[in-house]
């Protein structure tokens, strides 16, 4: 299968998780300004539209070229080609700063990038091990996992991970590129497969994969300056949506919305009360349906959280 024509249409490109879950969250409005962080394959994006009047107007971010091919033909739509944690950046640059009214990031992966083998996301096929979401700048998987020292290699894999056997899999990976470089999926695969069980094999690797995909693409210092940034873009009564599927990213943006920052720490009034320009519109997490689980199985890890900007 020719994987490049896969993205083509939006609708191969990535199935919207929780799509009308996350839009209802925006609280679309007459003459609003949005932001859709995560453009993929326009999917929210094209929703968000839909809702939206003629004075409206939708900003799409998105750092990968192969998502540009799903841009929305529609004047009220403008496309910023960069990673989101330049948000304030490019609001100031369009002079709505402080004044928008909702953001939407799906943090999650897209599903072309997985089923792309040129793009080395997936242990599912054999290729060169790229793993850039923008393939225009930054370090390969392959080029970190040839230069990175023993140490560096077993506290990605500890930390994006959660890998108990981090030390080993670094100690395998730095005893192996001594005799040959490693380049490609199945390079990789030589090494850390015989460190897992066959029965846990798969989610395993997935970690694995995972942790090295967040360090090639600096995704934990993205998403902290991103979520940061969404502080100051928003306006009071604007709306933060974000689906996160993993743990790391899940807690940082739990912190956010309930004490300000992402380490989660509270900082209180004279009277004991939390100060934080954020409040989580329900203290329940949002998650997808059964329906959607049957005919999206990628979501199973997404939860969805909202919180609404306040005056202080």
């Amino acid at each position: 299968m020719d994987t490049k024509a896969n993205i083509i249409t939006a609708e191969t490109y990535h199935v919207p998780v929780m799509l009308h879950e996350t839009v209802d969250g925006m609280n679309i409005q007459p003459g609003g300004i949005y932001v859709d962080l995560t453009l993929g394959g326009a999917g929210h994006s094209r929703e968000i539209l839909a809702r939206m009047d003629k004075t409206a107007r939708l900003y799409g971010f998105d750092q990968d070229e192969d998502a540009e091919q799903n841009i929305p033909s529609d004047e009220r739509f403008t496309f910023v080609r960069s990673n989101f944690r330049y948000l304030s950046n490019f609001m100031r640059y369009h002079g709505v700063n402080g004044k928008v009214d909702a953001i939407l990031a799906d943090l999650g992966v897209s599903s072309h990038h997985f089923d792309d083998s040129e793009r080395g996301f997936s242990f599912r096929f054999d290729g060169k091990l790229d793993m850039r979401m923008n393939k225009r700048a930054g370090h390969t998987a392959a080029e970190l996992l040839n230069t990175l020292s023993e140490e560096r290699l077993a506290d990605i894999f500890y930390l994006y991970g959660e890998l108990k056997n981090s030390r080993k899999l670094a100690s395998a990976i730095v005893k192996a590129r001594g005799g040959k470089q490693i380049e490609t999926i199945e390079d990789f695969l030589n090494i850390v497969k015989p460190m897992f069980g066959r029965e846990r094999e798969k989610k395993e690797l997935a970690k694995v994969f995972q942790a090295l995909r967040i360090e090639v693409n600096q995704e934990m210092d993205a998403l902290c300056e991103m979520l940061k940034s969404a502080i100051q873009v928003l306006k009071p009564g604007g709306r933060l949506v974000v689906i996160t599927y993993h743990s790391l990213e899940d807690r940082m943006v739990k912190n956010i919305m309930r004490t300000g920052n992402v380490e989660g720490r509270a900082e209180q009034d004279f009277f004991g009360r939390t100060q934080s320009p954020l409040r989580p519109t329900s203290n329940k997490v949002i998650t997808p349906t059964e329906d959607e689980l049957k005919r999206n199985p990628r979501s199973r890890s997404a939860k969805l959280r909202i919180a609404e900007k306040i005056e202080l």
